[in-house]
C-alpha cells in the first residue's frame, strides 16, 4: 500500500481501487448472550457451561462486528472466531483500505474519489453471492419470465445462500467447481428435477461470466445426472369408467357446496380427458373461452394458442355446471391460481384412490387424449398443435411409440423378413424338412 501512496505525491488526480489483500489486525471476542431466564446470567458473559447462544464482538478490518456465531458450543465458537480472524472479511478490508488511501491523499492535496465509492473509478469490488442472486432475479423479471420460473430461481438461490453461509463463502469468485459439486450433493431432488435445477444453476453462472464476476462457469464442468424418462401411460377405457363412476358416487343428494364441488370434479375429469389441457390451464380456463362447442385459449406454460373442439355431452355438462365464479368454472379468481390447482390435484388424488387407480395423476388425462388421437391415425404434427406444444420435437419425445403409422410400418418390416426366412417358407408350403444352408442340420417342420 505504501507504494500506492507514493503515487499520490506526484499525481494531481488519483483514483485508487485497492486489492483486498490486507487490513487492520482483527480483534474479536466470543461471549455468552444469556437468555432472559438463564440461571447463569450472574456469572457473566464469559461463563462457558450453560446452553445460551454464543456471540462474537469486536472489530474486523476496522469494522465493528457483533453477531451470533450460530452455535451454543463454546469450543466450536472459539474455532469459528479463529477462522474469522484468519479469514478476513474481504469486503470490509476493501472499503477500509480505500478510506485509508483517501485520508492520505487528502493530506497530500490530491483529488480522489469519495471513500467507499468505487463507481467513480469505473471499477467494482468483488460481488457477493447474495448480490449476484438478486441481480439475476431482477434481470429475469425484466425479461418477463413466467412467475413460476422466477419462483424456481428464487428457491435455488435460497438454497445457495444457505449453503454459502454454512461454508463461510461470501463472494461469487469463491464458488469453484468443487464447491458447486458439494452444493449439488445437498439436493434432495429426483434425477429429472436435479437436471432442471442444474440447468438453472448453469444459467446463473453464465450470467456471472457475462458480467465478468467470474472468468468461467464452475457449473459447466458438472456432468448431468442420469435421467430415465417415464413411459407415457394413458388411462385405459376401463380405468376411465372407474374414475367417472367414483366421481359420480361422490356427489351427494341435494344442493350444497360439497355437492357442487363433487359435480365440478366430475366435469373437470371430462374436460381434462377430452381437451388434453394441463390441469393449470383447465382450472384457470375462463367460461368465455368456450364458444360454438370449441375451446380457445393460450396455454400458461408455453403461451401457444390452443383451439380444440369438445364433445356435445361435455359442452352440456359445462353449461349446466354451477360455476365457482362469474368468470371461471373451477376457480373463484381470488388468490393464486397455483393454490386452486393444488386443491384440485388433492381432490383428484383422493378420487384415484376411490377408483382403485395406481399411479394416477392429472397429466395422464392429457396422455390419454394424445394417445387416442395417435392410435386413430392423426399425424404427430396435428397432435402437437392440439396439445399446444412449442415444437413437434416435444410431442415426438413423449408420444412417438404411439404413432399408428410407425407401428404399422414396423409390423410390415417384420412381415417382410418372413418372405426370405427358410423356416417360415417351409411351414407355409407344408414342406416336411428344410436345410437352412449347406452343411447345416436339417430342420423338420411338423
Amino acid at each position: 500500500m505504501e507504494s500506492i501512496l507514493k503515487r499520490c505525491q506526484t499525481a494531481p488526480h488519483v483514483v485508487y481501487t485497492p486489492r483486498p489483500a490486507g487490513g487492520p489486525r482483527p480483534v474479536l471476542r466470543a461471549y455468552r448472550r444469556h437468555r432472559k431466564h438463564c440461571t447463569h446470567r450472574p456469572e457473566g458473559q464469559g461463563y462457558r457451561r450453560c446452553k445460551c447462544p454464543v456471540w462474537v464482538d469486536g472489530t474486523l478490518a476496522g469494522v465493528e462486528v457483533r453477531r451470533s456465531l450460530g452455535t451454543r458450543d463454546w469450543e466450536k465458537a472459539q474455532d469459528l472466531v479463529r477462522k474469522l480472524e484468519t479469514t478476513l472479511d474481504l469486503a470490509a478490508v476493501w472499503d477500509r483500505a480505500q478510506e485509508l488511501v483517501a485520508e492520505r491523499a487528502q493530506d497530500l492535496g490530491c483529488e480522489l474519489s469519495a471513500p467507499g465509492d468505487l463507481a467513480a473509478s469505473g471499477a467494482r469490488g468483488p460481488i457477493t453471492i447474495s448480490q449476484a442472486c438478486d441481480e439475476f432475479v431482477g434481470d429475469a423479471e425484466a425479461r418477463k419470465l413466467h412467475a413460476r420460473t422466477v419462483y424456481k430461481y428464487r428457491l435455488l438461490f435460497r438454497q445457495l445462500r444457505e449453503f454459502a453461509e454454512a461454508g463461510h463463502l461470501r463472494f461469487v469468485k469463491q464458488l469453484g467447481t468443487a464447491e458447486v459439486r458439494r452444493f449439488r450433493a445437498t439436493w434432495k431432488d429426483g434425477n429429472l428435477a436435479a437436471l432442471k435445477k442444474l440447468e438453472r444453476l448453469r444459467s446463473f453462472f453464465r450470467f456471472a461470466v457475462e458480467n465478468r464476476w467470474v472468468t468461467e462457469s464452475p457449473a459447466a464442468k458438472l456432468s448431468n445426472p442420469k435421467v430415465t424418462m417415464r413411459p407415457t401411460l394413458p388411462f385405459s377405457d376401463g380405468e376411465m369408467l372407474s374414475i367417472l363412476d367414483a366421481a359420480e358416487r361422490r356427489i351427494p343428494a341435494g344442493r350444497s357446496a360439497a355437492a357442487d364441488n363433487a359435480r365440478r370434479l366430475r366435469v373437470l375429469v371430462l374436460l381434462l380427458r377430452y381437451s388434453g389441457l394441463r390441469i393449470g390451464d383447465a382450472v384457470g380456463c375462463a367460461r368465455d373461452r368456450l364458444a360454438d362447442g370449441r375451446l380457445r385459449l393460450y396455454t400458461q406454460k408455453t403461451g401457444t394458442h390452443v383451439h380444440c373442439p369438445l364433445p356435445e355431452f361435455l359442452v352440456e355438462a359445462l353449461s349446466s355446471l354451477p360455476p365457482a365464479s362469474e368468470r371461471f368454472w373451477f376457480w373463484t379468481g381470488n388468490g393464486k391460481l397455483q393454490t386452486a390447482v393444488a386443491d384440485w390435484q388433492g381432490r383428484l388424488h383422493t378420487l384415484f384412490e376411490d377408483a382403485g387407480i395406481t399411479g394416477g395423476h392429472a397429466h395422464r388425462f392429457r396422455d390419454t387424449f394424445a394417445v387416442a388421437l395417435l392410435l386413430n391415425g392423426t399425424p404427430l404434427e396435428r397432435v402437437s398443435v392440439l396439445l399446444g406444444h412449442s415444437s413437434v420435437k416435444v410431442t415426438e419425445r413423449h408420444y412417438s411409440p404411439w404413432v399408428r403409422e410407425r407401428q404399422e410400418q414396423a409390423e410390415a418390416d417384420v412381415r417382410r423378413t418372413w418372405a426370405q426366412d427358410s423356416v417360415a417358407l417351409a411351414a407355409a408350403n407344408g414342406t416336411q424338412q428344410v436345410q437352412l444352408f449347406p452343411g447345416a442340420r436339417v430342420v423338420r417342420i411338423k
